[in-house]
């Protein structure tokens, strides 16, 4: 992974590249309600973690989770054939012009997600931008919320040590590298 800048006594780390390559204690999957894979960041985790990922997802869906998983929320897996202690899977909101509560719901997503791991006590966790792909939620918003979110539970809990906030090409890490710079982060 390419690391672009740090914030935070480099306790946040923006970087590019394939977070399924992330060398660390776990990673977030943009996941879709269903926990059923798809396109995008979702889609390629499935893929490298493989069919165990798969069943443990439906497995949740038949039991606690039978309705899906809402907006906002996070649940943890175990990490298939990837070399992780787990996979928190993230839903975002579907962007709806701002109108249906689409903020608070995808900071929610990015806070339920470091709380599962603080819980854990894992050091490193691995974030990619959710809500940003098919789910249509403007890059420069999304960046501004996820940024809010993540300076505000770092400050407060010592897990995890490190974020890395991986995004899939420099474009789009470029619009939180300009709200952090913009914050003074």
């Amino acid at each position: 992974m390419e690391i672009l800048q740090s914030y935070l006594g480099e306790r946040i780390i923006v970087a590019v590249g394939d977070i399924c390559d992330f060398q660390g204690d776990a990673i977030v999957n943009a996941a879709n309600s269903s926990l059923a894979g798809g396109g995008g960041v979702d889609g390629a985790i499935h893929r490298a973690a493989g069919a165990q990922l798969i069943e443990e997802c439906k497995a949740l869906r038949q039991t606690s989770l039978p309705d899906g998983l809402p907006a906002g929320k996070a649940v943890l897996t175990g990490a298939g054939k990837l070399p992780l202690k787990g996979i928190i899977h993230a839903v975002g909101p579907i962007w709806r012009d701002g109108n249906a509560d689409e903020a608070r719901l995808l900071a929610s997503a990015y806070r339920s997600s470091m709380a599962i791991a603080a819980k854990q006590g894992w050091d490193s966790l691995a974030i990619p931008a959710i809500s940003t792909g098919v789910y249509g939620y403007p890059k420069n918003e999304a960046a501004e919320i996820a940024l809010s979110a993540v300076l505000d539970f770092l400050k407060q809990n010592e897990c995890p040590q490190r974020l890395w906030l991986v995004f899939f090409n420099q474009n789009d890490a470029r619009f939180l590298i300009s709200q952090a710079d913009r914050l003074g982060a």
